[in-house]
């Protein structure tokens, strides 16, 4: 897919929303070592299950401020109360299983960056600091082994396609197609 820059990208990224386009071009695929970021992403990613990224993506300052900045102290913490409130956020996904899942996940997040130090030590120590490069699958041995070990701790909605796309989104599977140009920038 080309846009009116001329730029080849990947074919899920639609031309007609910048929002969209810009998160391709600047995050997707991007390696983060931030927990802060890590837990945006997984969060949104558990959102996005069953939905498009797009929709996910166009709520995600919704997102963002119904989840204190993603704040995973303060989700972690969320009550019964908070979630009434949540789940009557327009501007956010309010499925009920997701909402609590949000609560859950953000608990063992937090746990596994007690155990590990950071939840990035823990994420990134699946491939030992690499940034695989592949483009094609929706899910791997990789993303299966990662959503095995944190359905076993608790958390919802990490299947291994979602883990497989969270792993995409945030640079430990470097998956722009040959054709994207920031593949070739990448020397792909």
């Amino acid at each position: 897919m080309v846009d009116n820059d001329h730029k080849p990208r990947c074919p899920w990224a639609k031309t007609n929303n910048p929002r969209y386009l810009d998160y391709h071009d600047h995050e997707w695929g991007v390696a983060v070592h931030d927990d802060h970021k890590l837990f945006e992403m997984l969060l949104l990613e558990c959102f996005q299950a069953g939905l498009s990224w797009e929709c996910v993506l166009n709520k995600r300052e919704a997102f963002r401020r119904a989840f204190d900045g993603f704040d995973v102290e303060a989700v972690r913490r969320f009550d019964a109360a908070k979630l009434e409130a949540l789940a009557a956020d327009p501007g956010i996904i309010r499925n009920r299983r997701k909402l609590q899942a949000a609560v859950t996940n953000a608990q063992i997040f937090w746990e596994i960056q007690q155990a590990w130090g950071s939840f990035d030590h823990y994420l990134w120590h699946w491939t030992e600091g690499a940034v695989l490069r592949e483009s094609g699958p929706v899910s791997s041995p990789l993303s299966d082994a990662i959503s095995k070990d944190l359905r076993r701790r608790g958390m919802k909605f990490v299947g291994s396609v979602t883990i497989y796309a969270y792993l995409q989104a945030v640079g430990v599977i470097y998956a722009h197609v040959p054709e994207c140009f920031l593949a070739a920038q990448h020397g792909q």
